[in-house]
Formats: structure tokens, C-alpha cells, sequence
């Protein structure tokens, strides 16, 4: 199932709305964003970095984990009325914009 980001948002709304009964304040929400990343980067450590698993780590998901960041970033947005697909358009604008040759110039990046 394709989903655009502002279907993504009407969705998590709906569900909010129907079966979350309502918002958590945006702090509330803000202190979630930071444990799911936290879970996301336990999880990306352990994948591609030098720490091992724990039995807890076992049967976690990258996919389940970066969704459940967005899950929160797509809250925060509807609390606060910020339109993601604008906010992403505006994004590749001001780096298209202002990184047009920064990478290409970084000789940290050159093979």
C-alpha cells in the first residue's frame, strides 16, 4: 500500500482520533519522539555497529522501529499544523539550493 505523507497524517489523525482517544501533549509527544529514536538507534548500533544483542534487543525490526518514529514526527506535525509535503518540498528547495556543490566540493566524501 502507497501512502503519501499527507495521507499519512489524515490517517494517524483518524486513529487518534477514534481509537487513541486524543492527542498526548506535544511535549508529551516531543519526550516519545526521543525514546523512539533512542529504540531506533539501540537497534542500529547493534545492527551495523560494534555492539552485540541482548536477549530484549532480539526480534526488533529496523522497519517497525523507523515507524514508529514516524508515527510520532506525524503526530507532533498535526498538533502543531505543520503540512509535512510542504515542509519536505520547502526542505529539498532550501538544499538544492544551498548544498548544490557542498557535497560535490567535500573532499571528505571524494573516493
Amino acid at each position: 500500500m502507497d501512502i503519501s505523507i499527507q495521507q499519512a497524517q489524515q490517517q494517524v489523525d483518524l486513529w487518534i482520533q477514534t481509537v487513541g482517544v486524543r492527542y498526548f501533549s506535544e511535549l508529551t509527544n516531543l519526550g516519545i519522539l526521543m525514546e523512539e529514536v533512542g529504540e531506533l538507534s539501540r537497534l542500529m548500533v547493534r545492527t551495523y555497529g560494534e555492539q552485540s544483542f541482548k536477549e530484549s534487543d532480539k526480534g526488533r525490526e529496523l522497519g517497525d522501529e523507523m515507524a514508529d518514529v514516524l508515527w510520532v514526527l506525524l503526530c507532533l506535525a498535526n498538533q502543531t499544523g505543520v503540512n509535512l509535503t510542504e515542509a519536505l518540498q520547502k526542505n529539498f528547495e532550501k538544499k538544492n539550493i544551498r548544498d548544490v556543490n557542498r557535497h560535490r566540493d567535500n573532499e571528505k566524501l571524494k573516493d
